[in-house]
């Protein structure tokens, strides 16, 4: 395929790591060691403890995981799914228990306290931005769950994701390469999808000086993410006979013609990072300066071909006698189109005690930019007989985020070991400009008058405050509260016409108590209570941002109120021999639910409250290491979760349907087998339910572009340790080369081949 300008780099390393001086001779026999990790001893107020959560190390992952990029890290975790839809997506939104994939603005996720959600866009231009941690670099995942802690916003409704990445403690090299390669075959989609990534990473420590300096890069090809279809009808006489095309139900169950598809994103990443420790006394500082560059290009393709054998990429066409109109959504659905982004993450951090008392201070200071991103679009393919350079142009414009967030806390509250406090500061400004323009020539992007412009600001101050008391020998309580003022600022449009909207600034506030009682009966038993209430106030894409292109039409509302929810959660938890069982039992009612919902057939996305929406779910957790004093581990979890519409006062058509995109069940299981010191083999399986994506529920065909698909997919891994520095690794995902959407395709059987050296 077209990756390989990397690839001898890749194939280097994989050499290097096979032939290494150190896989023979006297270092032949290395071993490993084994690492148990082992809970801490922390307070009754930290988020993770007042909350549900589960933790992951890259000693795990690197054991069980074909770990391309660091969402891979949360893809077996409990209640979570990451729509990475093939490696080096973008796009990988995140859900987490009773907040679907499209809700991005319910899941926080967070790089050694540095934000890398996007609270700026919904859908998949709200994914995190997982590209700016490298999977090489991260040490650990945890995943909280729900907003029980006064720590986190209502952004937490999901719940939380905080990555923990490394700081050297002494000198360190480390390089690591892989390829992939996957072949998908969807109707006419039929081929060979390969890539590669390579990681180098240096790193030291001086005294008191921590550095760390590492370069990721990272090529693939996708699968085709949209199949082109059009209803099919009775001809009228006069059409273009035509071959090549499939017919097919689309989602809806409506008869169709598929005619074509996106064709493979070409994607290419780079992420290079820089980071600084400085210990002084028993503080620490630390700065990460982050710069990504993606460059991704489409190229879509059309099926059918009329009598003479030339391919057709518009007009009413006839196949099979079924009358279908090429291109009719969307403007040319066959339009190719390259995006060039390139984002700055600044980030600094603080801890250390607060004089001689007791308290601990934790401070984060971080500042995100796109300094570019542009997409060009063709209005036609080039390959259509009618092409020409004209197209359009969508950009970013002062587009980012500052955020501040300031933390103490004691374990020895009033100087009693049985309280505990932590207090806090959390500001944040969120600013969005997406400017769209035609242009006679979309290659050098050369401007025309016809240009729309949207976007404004969101702001946050908030304070908060949570207590802690083991107020007897078996229990404890924690209390807590944020308090938050919201506001909308300089929020515009300026539309094709010529026409200038300003919307009026607004501000809105809310306080979100919290509630968590916990029961300890002996050493082995824990049992919790959570209550919270949450707000999540709009992002600007919803408030503001209207926009027509190639890719759809987006319709904002600038008087959308905050979602507001009530959230319980009950937990049992018993220990057992290296690991624990867990069972939690979660239920949420959400007002002004905020739902994007997108009308495939006609690419327009529009922000619609939805009254009430109400959650309920069983989660089952079981990890354990040395499972029955064998050399297995395992990590397995189902969850159960009923989503309904309990109330809708713009349509009660849909009230007692499912949300969208919610499964009713999910599991996960992550088996590993540790054969011997150099040696270990790992089985994992994913597995969710259908759902729907529409909240009519009318979506019901399976296995077609726009479904909600069930899906099982079994993966493989193999480690051979090839010495105390070198590793090699074979593995695949989806074995059984399942075919399932959500919306698009997820990736089909999927080869891994991976080594790494150290020095």
């Amino acid at each position: 395929m077209h990756n390989r300008k990397h690839l001898p780099f890749s194939l280097a390393i994989l050499a290097l790591a096979v032939h290494s001086p150190y896989a023979a001779g006297e270092e032949s026999a290395a071993t490993l060691d084994e690492l148990d990790v082992v809970g801490e001893s922390r307070s009754p107020l930290s988020a993770d403890l007042v909350s549900p959560s589960t933790r992951i190390t890259d000693v795990e992952v690197e054991s069980s995981i074909n770990a391309a990029t660091v969402e891979d890290f949360v893809k077996y975790e409990p209640s979570m799914v990451v729509r990475r839809r093939y490696i080096g997506d973008t796009n990988g939104v995140a859900a987490i228990r009773g907040s679907n994939m499209f809700q991005t603005g319910r899941t926080l996720v967070y790089a050694d306290g540095i934000p890398l959600h996007y609270l700026l866009e919904t859908r998949w231009s709200g994914a995190p931005r997982w590209g700016l941690v490298a999977a090489d670099e991260t040490q650990a995942a945890e995943v909280i769950y729900g907003p029980f802690s006064a720590e986190y916003s209502g952004n937490a409704m999901g719940g939380v994701v905080n990555l923990e990445t490394r700081f050297p403690t002494e000198r360190e090299f480390h390089a690591e390469a892989g390829v992939f390669s996957q072949d998908f075959e969807h109707m006419g989609a039929d081929d060979t999808y390969t890539g590669h990534r390579e990681f180098v990473s240096i790193g030291d420590k001086f005294d008191k000086l921590s550095l760390y300096f590492f370069h990721n890069h990272l090529e693939n090809d996708s699968q085709p993410q949209k199949f082109l279809s059009a209803a099919a009808a009775d001809p009228t006489g006069g059409e273009t006979e035509v071959s090549g095309a499939f017919k097919a139900d689309n989602a809806r169950g409506t008869e169709s013609v598929f005619y074509g598809d996106s064709g493979s994103d070409d994607v290419t990443t780079d992420l290079t990072k820089f980071k600084l420790g400085y210990d002084f006394g028993d503080w620490f500082a630390k700065l990460t300066l982050g710069y990504e560059a993606v460059e991704k290009d489409s190229d879509p393709d059309t099926y059918v071909v009329d009598a003479n054998g030339d391919r057709v990429w518009s007009g009413d066409a006839v196949f099979n006698g079924d009358l279908f109109t090429i291109g009719s959504w969307s403007g040319n659905p066959f339009a190719v189109s390259e995006q060039e982004r390139k984002s700055l993450l600044i980030g600094a951090g603080l801890e250390g005690p607060l004089g001689t008392s007791d308290w601990i201070l934790d401070a984060n200071l971080s500042r995100f930019d796109i300094t570019k991103d542009e997409t060009r679009s063709s209005d036609r393919n080039p390959d259509d007989p009618d092409y020409t350079l004209d197209g359009s142009v969508s950009e970013y414009d002062d587009t980012g985020w500052t955020t501040l967030d300031l933390k103490a806390r004691t374990d020895r509250f009033l100087d009693r070991s049985d309280m505990n406090m932590v207090v806090g500061y959390h500001y944040d400004n969120y600013s969005l400009e997406v400017n769209s323009y035609d242009s006679d020539d979309y290659l050098s992007g050369v401007k025309t008058s016809r240009t729309e412009s949207s976007g404004g600001e969101t702001r946050t101050n908030a304070l908060f405050a949570q207590w802690g008391w083991d107020f007897a020998p078996r229990w404890d309580v924690a209390l807590g509260g944020r308090y938050e003022e919201w506001k909308a600022l300089d929020g515009f449009n300026y539309d094709y016409n010529g026409e200038l909207l300003d919307f009026e600034d607004r501000t809105e506030t809310g306080f979100s108590p919290k509630l968590s009682l916990g029961f300890h009966p002996g050493n082995l038993w824990d049992f919790r209570y959570s209550l919270a209430k949450a707000y999540r106030f709009p992002m600007v894409e919803e408030l503001f941002k209207n926009e027509t292109s190639t890719q759809g039409t987006t319709i904002a509302d600038a008087d959308l109120e905050p979602e507001v929810g009530l959230h319980h959660n009950l937990m049992a938890e018993r220990q057992i021999t290296r690991g624990f069982l867990r069972a939690s039992l979660f239920h949420e009612v959400v007002e002004d639910v905020i739902w994007n919902q997108t009308d495939l057939t006609t690419d327009v996305t529009t922000f619609l409250p939805v009254t009430e929406v109400t959650t309920s779910g069983l989660e089952f957790v079981i990890q354990q290491k040395r499972v029955m004093e064998s050399e297995v581990d395992v990590r397995f979890n189902l969850t159960y979760t009923d989503s309904e519409v309990t109330e809708n006062e713009p349509d009660p058509g849909v009230e007692g349907n499912d949300f969208p995109r919610m499964p009713e069940w999910r599991a996960n299981m992550l088996a590993t087998y540790h054969i011997n010191p150099q040696w270990n083999t790992a089985l994992g399986v994913r597995y969710a339910s259908d759902s729907h994506g529409d909240l009519d529920n009318e979506d019901n065909t399976d296995e077609v572009y726009g479904a909600q698909d069930s899906y099982l997919f079994v993966d493989l891994k193999a480690n051979y340790q090839i010495s105390k520095r070198a590793k090699l690794s074979l593995g695949v995902d989806n074995v059984t080369d399942d075919v399932a959407f959500v919306a698009h395709p997820w990736a089909q059987r999927t080869f891994y081949l991976q080594a790494s050296v150290d020095f």
